[in-house]
């Protein structure tokens, strides 16, 4: 037998200590063992023993974890396995909203006129809750406030739908503290970017969400948005996949390949690893290629519609969900170009008939006149798809099909 201390075992560290002929590999009792290092001790056919955290002298053996197989026949090679296997995937897949935050005149949160819109959000069909996310301007919420946006957002859902609440905190402490209150108030599981500001190495991006890992009451899922921080590399993640409590990604990276690279890769070891997409323009092909749907900040604008593209193309009604995608494509283009993240999102929400009060950041007088013309814009493009909304003046005749019927 040999015995390693490190709290992280790769498959690297296990060919350095290993001499050939063992049968058992004694590790400390916090030790994680990554899946390149559980494939080699498999193909070794080494036995794991973890000495007892009260003595060290007491052992229990463990034999490595052996990663779920898909189903002989059911899938071509090499694809992963599709989404919706266990509790946890069924309970995390589809359509998510990164609500926004609404504000009063005096640029407090508007309590009231968030309750409606929450429960519009449900009632339109969403399938999840996502407050404090990038949409929902979390960095600018102070931590009272973020902690206010998620017990109302429990409130007004009552066990509806399940509560992705962003719990990005500027460090550990604070993280764990945001965990415990959303997991008292009914939060289904968090979401973290990586550290921002600071730019750290992958071996501290590892420790920094293992360590949330070993302590959080709520499931994790990692939050890959390179725009906003740093990079999460797929060898920190697949490392990650050590820890149970992290159970999936949400990508924003934009870049599809990357997506179908974190299925393919992590699934190998975590068939039921769930994957959410960000990003609206690229819904349908990541739904295709496996994602189990999205966190989509459409979804907040005309969430009948997401809702619509992401049953279709699961129903394999690839013409329909083809047409929902590309229709959408001009109000996302509307929304997120030349204006200030969220506030293109936020004037959307304001066309559907919402209040949504004032920016909380400073706008110059030429952004405030450009946000006037591109609500009239959105105006349009909801009428084209058949929203009855206000201020659909002088709209270009597009002699386009209704998506919706006129509500």
């Amino acid at each position: 037998m040999v015995r390693i201390d490190d709290s992280l075992i790769t498959a690297q560290t296990l060919e350095s200590r290993l001499t050939g002929d063992e049968r058992q590999v004694e590790v400390c009792p916090r030790a994680k063992l990554t899946p390149s290092a559980l494939d080699l001790l498999r193909a070794r056919q080494i036995q794991v023993v973890k000495r007892s955290a009260t003595s060290a002298s007491h052992t229990h053996a463990q034999t490595a974890h052996q990663p779920t197989t898909q189903a002989s026949g059911s899938q071509p090679a090499g694809v992963p396995e599709a989404p919706g296997g266990t509790e946890r995937s069924r309970r995390f897949s589809g359509i998510f909203t990164p609500n926004i935050v609404i504000y009063d005149e005096a640029g407090n949160i508007n309590y009231k006129e968030m309750e409606r819109y929450i429960g519009w959000l449900i009632d339109a069909g969403i399938h999840g809750l996502y407050p404090n996310g990038s949409t929902g301007e979390f960095v600018r919420l102070s931590g009272e406030e973020r902690r206010d946006v998620v017990r109302l957002i429990a409130d007004v859902n009552g066990g509806r739908v399940p509560i992705l609440a962003g719990a990005s905190e500027a460090n550990v402490r604070d993280v764990l503290q945001m965990a415990d209150y959303y997991a008292d108030i009914g939060a289904d599981a968090i979401s973290l970017v990586p550290p921002y500001y600071y730019k750290i190495s992958d071996t501290s991006l590892y420790e920094y969400f293992a360590e949330i890992a070993r302590n959080s009451p709520l499931d994790i899922l990692l939050y890959n948005i390179p725009q906003f921080t740093q990079e999460l590399p797929l060898d920190v993640m697949e490392d990650l996949l050590a820890f149970d409590r992290i159970f999936g990604t949400k990508d924003s990276s934009r870049d599809l390949p990357r997506i179908i690279n974190t299925m393919q890769r992590l699934r190998k070891h975590r068939p039921d690893y769930v994957v959410l997409n960000g990003c609206e323009e690229i819904l349908l092909p990541s739904i295709i290629m496996g994602a189990n749907g999205g966190t989509i900040a459409t979804s907040g604008i005309i969430p009948e519609i997401i809702v619509e593209l992401y049953e279709r193309t699961l129903a394999n009604d690839l013409d329909r969900a083809r047409e929902l995608q590309y229709r959408i494509l001009p109000l996302i283009n509307l929304m997120l170009l030349g204006v200030n993240f969220p506030e293109g999102f936020k004037t959307g929400v304001r066309v559907r008939g919402f209040d949504v009060g004032p920016a909380r950041t400073v706008m110059s007088s030429d952004e405030r006149d450009y946000l006037q013309q591109l609500e009239m814009e959105i105006s349009c493009v909801l009428s084209d798809m058949g929203f009855s909304v206000t201020g659909a003046r002088g709209c270009p005749v597009t002699h386009l099909p209704p998506l919706v019927h006129r509500s």
